[in-house]
């Protein structure tokens, strides 16, 4: 039985589409290519650095064959060249290293008769400093030659004793001893510009050097060790001897070689008529140099023993 048609249409059934080809496929589908077999997606990003490809491993096995990298070693070894010889220059303006060397230019030997004579100049007779082709012997080849050894050694173990006086009497610090070493090296350089300006002044010609009157002015810590010594020792009388001795020895030492240097034997001016001006001037400087011997002494170690 036929049914009447009511507005509705028929519908034929739709056959299934046969799956695409591989010719027929547009875009490939990549959404599951990144995973791995636990099914996650390989890091992107290597927190641990680029490797040794993208970093250029090989670069700094080529850095010395780089033609740049040589340039730029061999400038900055040229201007390390320049700022040293630029160094040396200045220092030269002010001192010779050369004539600096010839003061510490000393033994074993020379040491001990030094401090010998520092500490007995009586007994010795030759004060004369030699010479070579006019230019003076090393300290270690005659020993009334000045050095700056001694005075160097001697101001650090002034220094080193001053520290242990002023721990066994609990008044160590250091600023305290800092003050003890500043005051011991300015009253030397005080002592040394002072005679710098009285030669100059009295236009006084000696063969004295700067550093000459640095050895002779710093051979007064040799003696003030041993007053100091004594003082820990003996206590205050074993100071005041210790100081009349160290003080009277330093002041025979200092005239006598001084005598070399700023006193002429044979004045061409003081032939007939007795000493000149000049000479008698010379004669004030050096007996003025020894007589400031002690009062710096005292200055400087006055205060260590109590």
């Amino acid at each position: 039985m036929d049914l009447p048609h009511q507005g509705y249409r028929a519908s034929k059934p739709r056959a299934r589409a046969a799956p695409p080809t591989a010719d027929s496929i547009l875009f490939d589908d990549t959404s599951s290519a990144g995973l791995n077999n636990q099914g996650y997606y390989p890091p992107v990003y290597n927190m641990a650095g680029p490797s040794n490809d993208m970093q250029g491993g090989a670069v700094p096995n080529n850095v010395f064959t780089d033609p740049m990298a040589n340039a730029a070693m061999m400038y900055g070894s040229s201007l390390a060249n320049q700022g040293k010889d630029m160094v040396n220059k200045e220092i030269s303006r002010f001192m010779s290293v050369n004539k600096l060397k010839y003061f510490f230019a000393v033994d074993t030997r020379y040491v001990l008769k030094k401090l010998m004579i520092l500490m007995f100049p009586y007994t010795h007779q030759d004060w004369e400093v030699r010479y070579h082709r006019d230019a003076p012997l090393t300290p270690r080849q005659d020993v009334n030659a000045p050095d700056l050894y001694i005075p160097t050694m001697a101001f650090i173990t002034y220094i080193l004793l001053a520290g242990m006086a002023l721990g066994i009497q609990k008044r160590f610090s250091p600023e305290v001893l800092g003050l003890c070493a500043s005051t011991a090296l300015v009253w030397v350089i005080i002592e040394v510009l002072l005679m710098l300006l009285s030669l100059y002044l009295l236009t006084v010609h000696s063969d004295l050097s700067t550093f000459d009157l640095i050895a002779y002015s710093g051979y007064k810590y040799v003696g003030m060790i041993f007053t100091v010594l004594c003082g820990l020792l003996f206590g205050s009388d074993g100071y005041y001897v210790a100081l009349a001795w160290s003080s009277c020895a330093l002041m025979f030492f200092i005239v006598r070689s001084l005598k070399m240097k700023i006193l002429p034997s044979l004045s061409s001016d003081s032939i007939g008529t007795g000493p000149s001006g000049k000479h008698q001037f010379r004669l004030y400087i050096t007996v003025a140099t020894a007589l400031f011997q002690p009062i710096v002494i005292y200055w400087l170690t006055s205060h260590l023993v109590r």
